[in-house]
């Protein structure tokens, strides 16, 4: 088993697979955390994964990249961002406005923490010899919507994508990333009571993707912002059928 901390593509990351000595994986996962967590939080998704499909342990990596920006200043002892947040305005303060605004925006820090996936990517096709088709990109919450983002401006389609409780940021320019981009393979999941990331933002995106032509396997649960079990069991599936593809 290989399962240690690295730093590939300028990114500290805990990467972990099961193929054996002299073998190389057949698949990539990159999962990228949401705002606020430390680089481990997704980290057990793997071995839960493994347990549902333990065909995948021997090919399949994942890969947990940790956020850019630390969150200590703000008091969020080990708390990692992909780009800066105002919270307050958006959990306190939320306004029909203040979502619209949310949507249409371009973070600042987005375009460094994309650059710095592309360039996780472009490191694991050399790591372990795979094409852009064989690695797929996902995330939770922030996470999910910088791997969104990625798999739209990648010059070639990733495996799939996995879109945990994401949202809609840069409106416009997914929009016109997704008509030309040519069809995704999408997972999406979203809690219909999530108070962080609205369910009407999952349907938005939800259609950007569709207007793309994207095939998208969309799970509403009644929950909130998690990433309920029968979801891990649609992933698991969705990565047997990329692995055997």
């Amino acid at each position: 088993m290989f399962s240690q901390r690295v730093t590939w593509g300028g990114l500290k990351c805990w990467a972990m697979h099961g193929a054996p000595e002299g073998e190389q994986p057949s698949l990539a996962v990159v999962l990228c955390h949401g705002y606020g967590a430390p680089g481990t939080d997704l980290v057990p998704l793997a071995e839960a994964i493994w347990e549902i499909a333990p065909e995948l342990q021997a090919r399949v990596a994942f890969v947990f990249p940790t956020a850019p920006h630390s969150l200590d200043e703000m008091g969020m002892l080990g708390g990692r961002a992909w780009w800066p947040l105002d919270l307050d305005r958006i959990l306190n303060r939320r306004t029909l406005e203040t979502l619209l605004e949310f949507r249409r925006a371009t973070p600042p820090g987005l375009t460094d923490s994309r650059a710095r996936i592309v360039a996780l990517v472009d490191h694991l096709r050399e790591q372990f010899g795979l094409a852009t088709s064989q690695i797929v990109l996902g995330g939770f919450s922030q996470g999910a919507m910088l791997a969104t983002d990625v798999a739209l401006h990648l010059p070639e389609p990733p495996a799939a994508l996995a879109i945990l409780s994401g949202g809609v940021i840069c409106e416009a320019e997914w929009q016109r990333l997704a008509s030309v981009r040519g069809p995704l393979r999408v997972l999406q999941s979203h809690g219909r009571a999530d108070q962080i990331l609205p369910y009407s933002e999952a349907e938005q995106l939800r259609q950007i993707l569709e207007s793309g032509g994207s095939a998208l396997e969309f799970l509403p649960f009644a929950g909130g912002h998690e990433i309920p079990a029968r979801v891990l069991e649609r992933f698991a599936a969705l990565l047997v059928r990329r692995l055997h593809h």
